[in-house]
């Protein structure tokens, strides 16, 4: 049986999960928590995951971004893709944020792994 905390605010808990799973805004709150190594386990699992997925996001669009002004005959399906890829990102993130309102853990194959191998040992 889990031991609960009579004195832990849940709803606040929760409240700064969604915040830090905010899609593009929310990298910068887990930055900062990661930054300053405190939060629960469960807050830090989340801010490594919105940071890589923030970074991630970021580094596609620019490169997809940087293809479709560089290429001449390839501009419109690189801008597409950059755009579904956007999108996707956006959907990612709003997902786990229903997984958060569900009281779901926060999980995404493959990602959430890569996460905790490389931004655990660096940031935290």
């Amino acid at each position: 049986m889990k031991n609960i905390d009579p004195l832990e605010n849940y709803a606040l808990t929760r409240l700064q999960l969604f915040v830090i799973m905010t899609p593009f805004a929310g990298f910068f709150p887990a930055l900062w928590l990661l930054y300053r190594r405190q939060g629960s386990p469960e807050h830090k699992a989340a801010s490594r995951l919105a940071v890589l997925l923030a970074l991630g996001w970021l580094a596609g669009h620019i490169l997809l971004e940087a293809g479709a002004i560089s290429a001449e005959s390839w501009t419109l399906p690189l801008l597409i893709t950059s755009s579904v890829f956007t999108t996707t990102y956006f959907i990612v993130t709003m997902g786990l944020m229903v997984r958060i309102w569900k009281r779901q853990p926060l999980w995404l194959p493959g990602i959430s792994r890569v996460a905790e191998e490389i931004l655990g040992k660096h940031l935290s």
